[in-house]
């Protein structure tokens, strides 16, 4: 009875700081960590610990795959280059950095144990980063956070991994890449396949609810195998949201479509509430552990603030190149636009340009009609992407963003807490990686509005770029109106209007034409407008 009226209580303060934080403007996330920090603290309470692997295996799943669904497909391949940037390269450079660090500060820890705790503290966190989606900053920043956050775990583990293996053998750098490579491989198979038979499968189910169970599954009928074969079992889930929430639209009904989406808004609000509630309990259990062994806690803080400073810094210091090396490339896609504008002319008005012909090689090269449709696809989608590149440009007031909402959270606790029991100075470790996650999101997250509001709105998220992409969405959504022929039935000509209009809305969202989330805005709307006219019956039923 102890523990319901515990869960109970956790539920109801979940709720309220999600009801608190909108008006005060303060993101629950941080409230309830400071809240779970306050109650830990009181001398009637006890000491909360929560396995770690309910954490990693049982939360993080649903959480990262609900997260990928959401996420434009489009908006991830467009940005997958900075999102692999950060998400591997940056991880492995601040384990480094901050393993040699905390090596230096740590008396008797050694170089394996240092990049260890290194690999802990390095990755953002995809629950934490969602604060940045609620603040006016651009659609790139959040594409770009979003997509780290739901793959950085993965190296960031396999590093842990392998430096607790270093601890005991030696460890050769081939064996770190083969190790990371077979992870991300064998999950991104797992994940897809699982994603297309959880599509195919509940598209055979008529009852909304029943769908919505089954979905409630895919996570980890995605993780859990990869896990087994000794993949990454949150890559795993991540490919899965990703295929299914690429494909739902064209395979499920509306009125699955808006089950899922109801009902995982209410899981993502409990497990994310509940994530950073139990994080913020379970320090008074840390700091128990650390003076059962003697350690300071004073200087426990210490390194902690060195180590939150040094992920800001190395941050910064990588971020500012890797945006440097993203204007160059979108300076080089804008000089191909006159060709690609040429040969898309070429290809539309063959009665003037003449019937094209192309070469392969020194080879004259006519091309078949598919894959003459094929390239005529590859033409528009190339020619949206530079376009896309050049309507937001990632500048300084991007970098910032970017550096300062890279936030640590549960994540690195959980991870923290799987280091093994003979580690050194292990309750230290954790209560190190614990004040970096919490000073993370309270310093950060505290202060990224202030940040986002400081800094400034980038000259290509402008109020006038939002109404003229409205405006031509109205425009796509009228011409497939008007191309559809009534049948003199009032209800099935709707349903056809409507049909046409979510077809075309997805061929534009597969050629990039529009912005991933307003046309994701635009599918809901038709969705819901198809189940009120299904809901009102007639005589054309």
């Amino acid at each position: 009875m102890d523990a319901l009226i515990i869960v109970v209580l956790g539920l109801l303060g979940i709720v309220a700081a999600s009801t608190l934080g909108a008006r005060i403007g303060v993101a629950a996330p941080l409230l309830l960590v400071v809240v779970g920090i306050g109650v830990s603290l009181l001398p009637w309470v006890p000491a909360v610990h929560i396995d770690p692997e309910w954490i990693l295996a049982g939360v993080l799943p649903p959480l990262l795959y609900s997260a990928s669904v959401s996420m434009p497909s489009m908006d991830f391949r467009r940005e997958f280059g900075s999102i692999g940037a950060l998400s591997v390269l940056l991880v492995v450079v601040s384990s480094l950095v901050l393993g040699a660090f905390f090596t230096w500060v740590i008396p008797g820890l050694g170089i394996w144990w240092g990049i260890a705790l290194g690999a802990i503290v390095s990755p953002t966190d995809a629950v934490a980063t969602s604060i940045a989606k609620k603040l006016p900053v651009s659609p790139r920043v959040v594409s770009i956070l979003e997509g780290e956050s739901l793959l950085n775990d993965a190296t960031a583990l396999v590093l842990l991994r392998t430096a607790i293996a270093g601890t005991a053998a030696s460890v050769s750098l081939w064996s770190v890449l083969g190790k990371f490579a077979f992870a991300v491989v064998v999950a991104v198979v797992i994940g897809f396949l699982v994603g297309k038979v959880n599509l195919m499968v509940r598209a055979r189910i008529t009852d909304s609810t029943a769908n919505t169970v089954i979905s409630f599954t895919v996570p980890f009928l995605a993780s859990i195998p990869a896990e087994e074969l000794g993949a990454s079992g949150l890559v795993a889930a991540v490919v899965a949201g990703l295929v299914t929430g690429y494909g739902a639209p064209r395979t499920l009904s509306p009125s699955h479509r808006l089950s899922d989406a109801q009902n995982w808004r209410t899981v993502e609000l409990v497990l994310e509430g509940s994530v950073f509630l139990v994080m913020g309990l379970e320090l008074s259990s840390i700091i128990e552990d650390v003076r059962a062994e003697h350690q300071g806690i004073p200087a426990a803080i210490l390194v902690a603030a060195g180590a939150l400073a040094l992920t800001v810094v190395v941050r910064a210091v990588y971020v500012a190149p890797l945006l440097r090396a993203l204007q160059a490339v979108a300076r080089r896609r804008e000089k191909i636009k006159p060709t690609l504008h040429d040969y898309t002319n070429q290809l539309e008005n063959p009665e003037q340009y003449g019937e094209f012909k192309g070469r392969r090689g020194d080879k004259p090269w006519e091309p078949s009609d598919n894959q003459l449709e094929r390239f005529k696809t590859r033409l528009r989608r190339t020619a949206a992407d530079i376009d896309y590149y050049l309507a937001a440009p990632l500048g300084w007031r991007e970098g910032t963003v970017v550096v300062w909402a890279g936030m640590r959270g549960a994540v690195t606790l959980a991870a923290a807490q799987t280091l093994p029991e003979d580690t050194p100075s292990r309750p230290l470790l954790i209560l190190i990686a614990f004040l970096v996650a919490a000073g993370s999101l309270i310093l950060q997250g505290g202060t990224l509005k202030r940040v986002v509001l400081g800094v400034g709105s980038s000259p290509g998220t402008t109020v006038d770029s939002d109404i003229d992409e409205r405006r031509r969405i109205l425009e796509l959504l009228d011409s497939a109106a008007v191309a559809v022929v009534s049948d003199g039935s009032s209800k099935r000509y709707q349903l056809a209007v409507l049909d046409a209009q979510r077809q075309a809305v997805l061929d534009a969202r597969d050629d990039g034409l529009f912005d991933g989330r307003m046309l994701a805005t635009v599918l809901e709307v038709l969705d819901a407008d198809q189940i009120s006219l299904e809901l009102k019956g007639g005589p054309d039923d």
